[in-house]
């Protein structure tokens, strides 16, 4: 009689089709660059993001600047400026270069959704691990916390929030090197980046849930599997177990919905910033853009384009990156 030769699935899709064995990264990394959509999509994010960092390099006029002379605002593109330089995108309706705009706008709208989500992320993501893990009293109120914030509508609380604290020229008593890390970022002064730090406050403090149940469930998984015990046979800690192998194991999810986290706080900024609760001049974002085109979107059809088309394209590649960590992170798909 033969015998039937049998092999573990996750060994093979460790051997590449040239015999080496490939780390879990390169599994991944294949699998996300057979999305092309994906793939095209962080180019463009790439694109965008070197654009916005280098806004105040490449920038043809500073950020603020007025150009009194030109007679038509807002400008159509091509407009000449008073010292002979064109305006790519046009001026807006005080005479300011809107490419220029665009492209701090990027910088602001992209900082924002970058730092809310790492940080959103990260608190969900420990709350989630601690309250799955250690399971009790904390577990009980985290889980009663996150179904009350996620059972109230979130674009109201949003907005009363916003108007309350932004309107009313809330200053949050920050370290100055958090204030000046994020003016940094924003390539805007102290007192602009700390209007900015209070949004992004709000935004972290209501966007946290879906990581912690997220996680929850992960840890809820995990913490009953053999090499748990084992672990803690051989005398590691609770906080070494959650730190060092729960969350690690649990992470996969984290990133799919990080990765659509982004497109969400890129669209509530917008939002906000549009209903003037957001993003406050001078400080451009192109949520903030869009809320000025609006009044001249009638007469300069074009206007509204310039921020709305950078905003829709940001959007959608996220979300396809999204859908390619998901399809490259789940381990029943094939290699």
């Amino acid at each position: 009689m033969t015998a039937t030769a049998t092999a573990d699935p996750m060994a093979l899709a460790k051997i590449s089709h040239k015999g080496k064995e490939e780390s879990q990264f390169q599994i991944v990394l294949r699998r996300f660059m057979r999305h092309k959509l994906a793939v095209a999509s962080v180019v463009v994010i790439v694109i965008m993001f070197i654009g916005a960092l280098l806004a105040p390099y490449v920038a043809p006029f500073p950020r603020d600047a007025v150009d009194i002379a030109v007679a038509t605002r807002p400008g159509p593109p091509g407009t000449m400026s008073s010292t002979g330089e064109m305006h790519p995108l046009g001026v807006d309706h005080l005479g300011r270069d809107l490419f220029t705009r665009l492209l701090y706008g990027a910088r602001v709208s992209l900082s924002i959704a970058f730092i809310v989500v790492i940080v959103s992320e990260l608190f969900g993501v420990i709350l989630g691990a601690i309250a799955g893990f250690m399971g009790g009293w904390f577990d009980t109120f985290i889980s009663r916390l996150v179904e009350f914030l996620l059972s109230i509508p979130t674009l109201p609380i949003l907005l009363i929030t916003a108007s309350i604290l932004i309107k009313t020229d809330a200053q949050l008593p920050l370290p100055d090197v958090v204030t000046g890390f994020v003016s940094w970022m924003l390539a805007a002064p102290q007192q602009e980046a700390n209007k900015v730090i209070v949004l992004m406050v709000i935004l972290i403090l209501l966007g946290w849930t879906g990581a912690a149940r997220l996680m929850r469930g992960m840890a809820l998984t995990l913490r009953n599997q053999d090499f748990v015990e084992a672990l803690r046979a051989v005398g590691a800690s609770n906080t070494r177990i959650m730190f060092r192998h729960i969350i690690p194991n649990g992470i996969a999810p984290i990133l799919v919905n990080a990765s659509l986290g982004l497109a969400g706080i890129v669209i509530a900024e917008a939002t906000l910033s549009f209903l003037g609760v957001g993003v406050q001049e001078p400080t451009p974002s192109w949520g903030n853009m869009l809320s000025t085109a609006q009044s001249y979107m009638f007469q300069h059809p074009w206007l509204p384009l310039v921020p709305g088309i950078p905003l829709c394209l940001v959007t959608i590649a996220f979300n396809f990156i999204g859908d390619g960590l998901r399809d490259a992170l789940d381990p029943r798909l094939k290699r």
